[in-house]
């Protein structure tokens, strides 16, 4: 099925059984098929409330999760467009603050469906026209999209008149469809550039930042760097940041890991480099606790997984599936898990994921390793992925399924020093984790 997409509602689920018969079943890049979509469907994406525009490596949609709260916090209606979903395709879209009901959702993609016969979309091409649809359709302030892959011909490119654009972190990853060079990469990202728009982006190296800044003068838009135009930082447990508007005082967020603060920043600096909407200081000061963003550093509570585990340890989660995302994760741990604590990493890697570039980040750690399968996808094989950890000095074994591997570290803790466990490498894992744990995201 595309995108393994699965509904408990009939109705929806019909749909999405529709999709995945008529769906070419891989990533296609290109606009063609979209604005054909579009274009029949009347054009939704040019009757869409100001739009604030997202793309990047790692990042994105933890960007995406604080400017929907800062939106928020300030009285605003947000639509969201993220990807992918972790447990519920309606996580997908978020209608003026909610997740999109079953009955709506059903209807949009029959809507979409009905007038594709002959286009041959992909699934994310139908979805984004979905929820383009909806997004013209129910009344909102704002919307906050997230770009699926790449930039420069992902379907969401179709919008013209952003209120302002953002690149989060650049990474390698994709390549086989964005190039196998930093810059090459950074260009498809930044080709999401409008004219006359403001391109807000991180610090990055410079043929990186080289690329992002070619391919916006081509277009165009005015770029704003962290490091020249505004910067972030976390001290003393608050986030100072600073533009040539002023300077910003705020709680450090409550996502965790020191990159969430960049994420966060970067978020702050879109903000204050758009005119569409009125976001005061105070809305962007709650943003910093209100944001959420699943499968991104979250505590698991209590639960059939958690609960495998002996009292006082703590279970964690994340989708983190690239070097750079494995690096922040590592740069995480080495500050919130004291020495001596008991570590495991119960990790399944897809087949298309850069093993060796992820278990690096972890060398050097006194941790253990449980390689586990990522279910209904290709995936590396888990004594596979045990052998390449072992190899950068980690002790791995592998195990059939994270609660099989949970269920090893519970019966092998010590209760006197109760273990510190992350589940990470996978978002399609990630949610067969949360749904396992009865722990939904809303």
């Amino acid at each position: 099925m595309a995108d393994h997409a699965r509904s408990e509602s009939p109705e929806v689920q019909c749909q999405l059984d529709r999709l995945a018969a008529r769906s070419p079943g891989r990533d296609i890049l290109g606009l063609e098929r979209i604005r054909l979509l579009l274009e029949r469907l009347g054009n939704p994406e040019q009757a869409l409330p100001p739009v604030f525009h997202v793309a990047g490596t790692n990042g994105k949609g933890s960007t995406c999760a604080f400017l929907r709260a800062a939106l928020e916090a300030a009285g605003h209606k947000v639509h969201v467009y993220t990807s992918p979903h972790l447990v519920r395709f309606n996580e997908r879209i978020r209608l003026a603050g909610r997740l999109i009901e079953d009955e709506a959702l059903a209807a949009y993609l029959e809507r979409v469906l009905d007038i594709s016969e002959d286009i041959v979309p992909s699934f994310f091409e139908v979805t984004t026209a979905a929820a383009f649809l909806a997004f013209a359709e129910v009344r909102a302030d704002a919307c906050v999209i997230e770009v699926g892959l790449g930039g420069r011909l992902d379907a969401t490119n179709v919008l013209e008149a952003p209120a302002v654009t953002g690149i989060a972190q650049l990474g390698m990853d994709h390549q086989a469809f964005l190039g196998d060079r930093p810059e090459q990469i950074a260009a498809e990202k930044a080709g999401i550039a409008k004219a006359g728009i403001n391109l807000v982006t991180q610090r990055y190296p410079p043929k990186m930042a080289d690329a992002v800044a070619d391919v916006a003068k081509r277009a165009g838009a005015t770029v704003i760097a962290r490091g020249a135009s505004w910067d972030s930082a976390p001290y003393r447990g608050r986030l100072h940041y600073r533009d040539p508007e002023g300077r910003l005082d705020l709680p450090a967020p409550r996502l965790a890991g020191a990159h969430q603060a960049q994420n966060a920043g970067l978020a702050i600096a879109m903000l204050r480099h758009q005119g569409a909407l009125n976001v005061p200081e105070t809305a962007m000061r709650a943003a910093m606790g209100w944001a959420e963003w699943p499968a991104r550093m979250q505590p698991l509570s209590a639960g059939p997984l958690r609960d495998l585990l002996p009292k006082g340890a703590e279970l964690w989660l994340d989708g983190g599936h690239n070097p750079a995302a494995a690096r922040a994760v590592a740069d995480h741990l080495r500050a919130a898990v004291p020495a001596g604590k008991p570590l495991h990493l119960v990790m399944g890697l897809l087949a298309n994921k850069e093993a060796p570039g992820v278990l690096r980040a972890f060398a050097g750690r006194h941790a253990t390793l449980h390689a586990v399968p990522v279910p209904d996808h290709e995936h590396h094989a888990p004594a596979d992925l045990a052998a390449q950890a072992k190899h950068v000095g980690l002790t791995a074994m592998p195990a059939n399924s994270v609660t099989e591997a949970l269920g090893w570290i519970g019966r092998h803790a010590d209760r006197a020093e109760p273990p510190y466990v992350l589940i990470l490498g996978s978002l399609y894992l990630a949610g067969e984790v949360l749904r396992d744990n009865r722990q939904l995201p809303d």
